[in-house]
């Protein structure tokens, strides 16, 4: 009886042992500091573009600020209203579809910049596909789909996050989305991971398969390890500044 009862109680631990992925999620984004961003403001550039991040009691402004060629400055706000365009400070009229457009892109910017925090966002479906070893370390893999309602215009993409089973560094991501050849797929590799004051600003080597079509989303970790993916930019953010 007493050898049936550490059995039990063995194989209780062990199951308990395996975290959720929600208390991956959760270890992940304390870990990276980012939950303080939810009453914070930041700034920061990105391609020589200045953006600009506030929030407070679940309000928030993200600033997209630029110059034209004739030097007029075009500023973008995204609020919980919608976006809104000015040039030097006077709001203009835009179409419905340069609206979506200009949300999309200043939106992309500002989720990429703050992960992991926007994982626990109530729109987001989380599921953990188990541990997978990339280089020689352990991640956690999690592959997010989102709700149509509150999942904004791309809510069909899907992404994936590999979060390190020892320290939870969120090391690599990807995602696909649709183009009107097909699909596309996105590898991320952080680099340059530094604190800002306490939240974790990383930097990425952005890669896609050298073959379109070649590769699909939930193997693109395989790909990677396999050399089937190429260099297609770097995701840098210079001059970060973050205040609480």
């Amino acid at each position: 009886m007493k050898k049936f009862i550490v059995l039990i109680l063995f194989a209780w631990s062990c199951k308990s042992s395996v975290p959720t992925v929600q208390e991956v999620v959760d270890e992940a984004i304390v870990i990276s500091g980012t939950q303080k961003m939810s009453n914070a403001s930041a700034s920061f550039t990105f391609r020589k573009i200045k953006y600009e991040y506030a929030a407070e009691n679940g309000r928030y402004a993200y600033t997209r600020i630029q110059t034209d060629s004739a030097k007029n400055e075009i500023k973008d706000v995204l609020t919980n209203d919608g976006l809104e365009r000015y040039i030097n400070n006077e709001k203009i009229q835009i179409t419905d579809e340069k609206r979506t457009a200009y949300t999309s892109s200043v939106n992309s910017v500002i989720y990429f910049a703050f992960l992991p925090s926007s994982l626990n966002d109530p729109a987001v479906n989380k599921t953990l596909l188990g541990t997978v070893e990339i280089d020689g370390k352990s991640y956690f893999k999690i592959m997010v789909t989102f709700d149509v309602e509150g999942g904004g215009e791309d809510y069909e993409d899907v992404f994936y996050y590999w979060f390190d089973t020892e320290d939870y560094s969120m090391d690599y991501l990807a995602y696909s989305y649709n183009e009107d050849d097909g699909q596309g797929i996105r590898f991320r590799v952080a680099y340059n991971a530094r604190k800002v004051n306490g939240v974790v600003m990383q930097d990425y080597r952005n890669l896609k398969p050298t073959l379109k079509n070649s590769v699909p989303l939930e193997e693109i970790d395989q790909a990677y390890q396999d050399g089937k993916l190429e260099e297609l930019s770097l995701i840098e953010l210079e001059d970060v500044v973050i205040s609480f």
